[in-house]
């Protein structure tokens, strides 16, 4: 790993960034691109279901870096360019699948680039936490979900502008490009040697067993659903109510990014000066009124504020529930455990883009965020359930 601690920071918020940008796509565009083609917001949401499952069952992935050490170079490096090298592949041959005649297709290769990702994540995660003082989780945590944030940001109203102007095939090759970014930096990484001590151990897994560890994983699905499942609706929500067209969807979308950037950094202070504790509660209490907020857009001018604001909300329940999930995590199994708290919020992620798809179609846009504001809730009896009984062999968690 790079000692001086920027460039740390900076390859863990460039592999996040890379992840940022394709974010950009499916949270913001790839609904407009499948109504572009004809495919309705129920197709969109069966797409998106099923491209998130290979961050559900990245465990799997997760085990297979703590275990092998991938033909010497490492236990995360040659994992994490493997990941990269998938994603940038997938992405160059994606807008030469025709979505009205090859609607499967397009699924099965998203299935394959998300496989990719997931892949990359898992060990970039679990690099961290190998890598990363206890009293700089919330801080790295912060410039993960800033960098991701960030890709957001910097390719929303460029995607957006190449979609409307230039081609889609342009957004799709702009997006290849970027995901290679953080690339040289892995390529320098040399992992450091792991204790005794730290060396994979299937009994770790018994953690899953504590309440503690399984409230953590309910809120996360909750969390993840409900913030998720409400963004892809913003979009087609402004579109369906005050005709934007897809140059002013990427603007909205950058503006939703800027304020993750910025919840992202907040989060990780909030950690820091309140505790876990009490930053959860925050999260869920922000994302609740933001997401209500939605309901009452009833004009371009309110729109702006508001989904600044939600993206704010979003970003913050990101670093909080990244943070906490570091901080129960067990060395033994850091990136395999991480995987599986990272796992069940993206079932969250899966079921909250399926339900939004489907609430949208079936009961319009507002009626939807109101459904989103009553699932958070379903929240509050499990957060004090978090901070119980240490699990065994975790000696990191604060409150």
């Amino acid at each position: 790993m790079p000692k001086n601690k920027t460039l740390r920071y900076a390859m863990f918020g460039l592999l996040y960034f890379s992840q940022g940008t394709i974010m950009s796509y499916f949270t913001a565009m790839n609904a407009l691109y499948f109504l572009d083609n004809g495919l309705e917001m129920t197709d969109v949401g069966i797409f998106a279901s099923i491209a998130m499952i290979p961050f559900v069952i990245k465990i799997f992935l997760g085990i297979l870096s703590d275990r092998v050490n991938l033909l010497g170079m490492g236990h995360r490096r040659p994992y994490i360019l493997l990941g990269l090298l998938i994603q940038t592949v997938c992405l160059i041959v994606a807008p030469f699948i025709d979505l009205t005649t090859h609607y499967w297709w397009f699924v099965v290769l998203a299935f394959v680039l998300q496989m990719g990702m997931a892949l990359y994540d898992t060990c970039t995660d679990g690099l961290a936490i190998e890598t990363t003082p206890a009293e700089e989780l919330g801080t790295i945590q912060g410039f993960m979900v800033g960098g991701r944030a960030l890709g957001v940001v910097l390719t929303a109203s460029a995607v957006g502008l190449l979609a409307q102007y230039v081609s889609w095939i342009a957004v799709f090759w702009l997006l290849a490009f970027l995901t290679m970014l953080p690339f040289p930096l892995v390529l320098g990484v040399r992992e450091p040697s792991r204790p005794v001590e730290q060396s994979f151990q299937w009994s770790a897994f018994g953690a899953f067993k504590q309440k503690t560890i399984i409230a953590l994983c309910g809120v996360g699905i909750l969390f993840f659903l409900v913030n998720y499942g409400a963004n892809q609706l913003v979009n087609p929500f402004l579109q369906a109510n005050f005709q934007i067209n897809l140059g002013t969807a990427g603007l909205f979308t950058t503006v939703w990014g800027v304020g993750v950037v910025l919840g992202g950094v907040a989060g990780g202070r909030v950690i820091g000066r309140f505790g876990n504790r009490n930053a959860i509660w925050a999260a869920l209490a922000g994302s609740g009124v933001a997401i209500l907020a939605l309901v009452f857009i009833n004009s371009l001018a309110i729109a702006w504020p508001l989904v600044a604001i939600f993206g704010l909300t979003f970003g913050v329940s990101q670093a909080v529930y990244f943070a906490v999930s570091m901080d129960y995590t067990d060395p033994r199994i850091a990136a395999s455990m991480f995987s599986i708290l990272m796992a069940v919020s993206n079932v969250g992620i899966g079921i909250g883009l399926g339900v939004s798809g489907a609430a949208a179609d079936s009961m319009g846009y507002r009626w939807s965020f109101a459904l989103y504001v009553g699932l958070i809730l379903l929240a509050v009896p499990l957060i004090p359930m978090i901070f119980g009984k240490k699990p065994a062999g975790i000696n990191k968690i604060t409150p």
